[in-house]
């Protein structure tokens, strides 16, 4: 999955200590863009900004620490020569970009998009400031906002040896599973039980955690569970949501075509009899 870049470990833990050297490695970031050389991030001596300017967002226990530059707004920033700027999403499907810096662009991506959208209190309208011991920004009302994270479930229904998939109306063109995210006041096994229910009009049985992922490109912690299903097995699909929703054999599932997503891990361990 995205956040398996071993023997690369991320060290996330936010430290307002750090501050940037010229060997520092910047992650830039403009709307939906990252700013790359082929697969790799700027240091700060590419680009002919002053310290003050940047933010840390985390390390990598075998490189440099990393800071956030975001220009998103800023027509006066010009890419420094060999760099461009690359659609996020267009980052991870090229297939040569490394996976750790792929998680890294995500993540950045993600935190930059939280700074952004709480630079004023959301209480009195104040300007807001940075947190000096932890990841949150502050404002003098005494409000404190931490980085948004929206659980979401990614559910393998089976039923014997097939396993229910299923294809988006719109956007995402691969098979998928069912999913959706969690409501207030509702449980992980919940959510669940009910998305299985409004997109395939099944009911389902024995709700067991697999394993959760961050998805950073939209604020997501997935959380897989596979069940079984419960009684008829007759798909009954959410024609507004899905243009697909059927059962499929171990040997029949289509897998995406990277191996970035918890959905296709799941996929791919009921396949190969994992499940």
């Amino acid at each position: 999955m995205i956040q398996d870049i071993y023997p690369h470990k991320l060290i996330n833990h936010y430290d307002p200590a750090k501050k940037a050297d010229e060997t520092s490695l910047i992650i830039v970031i403009r709307d939906g863009e990252v700013l790359v050389k082929g697969d790799l991030f700027p240091e700060l001596r590419n680009l002919g900004i002053g310290k003050e300017d940047l933010t840390y967002l985390f390390s990598l226990e075998d490189e440099n620490d990393y800071f956030l530059f975001d220009v998103t707004g800023d027509e006066e920033f010009e890419a420094p020569e060999g760099y461009e700027f690359v659609n996020i999403r267009a980052f991870r499907r090229s297939g040569t970009a490394k996976k750790y810096r792929v998680f890294l662009a995500y993540t950045a991506y993600q935190l930059a998009r939280w700074y952004r959208d709480n630079r004023f209190c959301g209480r009195c309208g104040k300007r807001t400031f940075l947190d000096s011991r932890e990841r949150a920004v502050r404002c003098e009302c005494g409000n404190v906002i931490y980085p948004r994270i929206i659980p979401a479930v990614i559910v393998g229904i089976t039923n014997g040896d097939r396993i229910l998939v299923t294809k988006y109306k719109t956007g995402f063109a691969h098979f998928a599973l069912v999913a959706g995210f969690t409501e207030i006041g509702e449980t992980l096994e919940e959510t669940v039980a009910r998305e299985a229910m409004e997109e395939t009009g099944l009911k389902v049985k024995n709700i067991r955690y697999y394993k959760s992922q961050p998805w950073g490109i939209v604020d997501d912690i997935l959380v897989g569970f596979y069940c079984d299903v419960d009684g008829d097995d007759t798909i009954k699909m959410d024609e507004g949501e899905l243009k697909i929703a059927e059962w499929r054999a171990r040997e029949d599932v289509e897998l995406q075509p990277d191996d970035y997503s918890l959905t296709n891990e799941m996929m791919k361990m009921f396949k190969e009899g994992k499940a």
